[in-house]
């Protein structure tokens, strides 16, 4: 199983809007996401989330400006390749303007319009609850087809 960070960038106070991109190789193509990926060996968490955004959105984040919103598992037992525990963040006040990189093309979108019909399966499920402040503990798992969710648990504190 791999791991991975994933980091939600919000706008607003409240928060108004949301910055996610379309995946645009690799596993989960052509799908909106948040920003993150691998964690190199010994590095933080923290770090590696850092990282991740810079690379994929050209954002500059502080280490200390991520808020830890608990992990999710990702199963799929007919392609265990696919596999992540993804430690999830979220930030706010980045540095620079987000641009499109040969991973991603970011784009904001409003809060209370996020297009879940082109994320994966599983987003609708638990985003809502970290957008709320809400730190979780989940496990996913998927059907046969990759795309479509078999079975989750979702465990949830304030």
């Amino acid at each position: 199983m791999k791991d991975a960070t994933l980091c939600f960038i919000l706008r607003g106070d409240p928060t108004r809007e949301i910055l996610l991109g379309v995946k645009k190789r690799g596993f989960g193509e052509g799908k909106l996401n948040g920003f993150g990926g691998k964690i190199l060996p010994g590095e933080p968490l923290r770090i590696a989330t850092v990282r991740e955004v810079e690379e994929e959105t050209r954002l500059v984040l502080s280490p200390d400006a991520l808020r830890p919103a608990g992990t999710v598992i990702f199963l799929f037992p007919f392609e265990p390749a696919f596999d992540h525990h993804v430690h999830i963040f979220t930030a706010s006040k980045p540095r620079g303007e987000p641009q499109e990189t040969a991973e991603m093309a970011p784009a904001w979108f409003p809060i209370d319009r996020i297009p879940y019909d082109r994320m994966w399966a599983d987003d609708p499920h638990w985003m809502p609850l970290v957008l709320d402040g809400k730190r979780i503990d989940a496990v996913f798992t998927f059907a046969a087809d990759n795309e479509s969710l078999h079975s989750w648990s979702i465990c949830q504190e304030d």
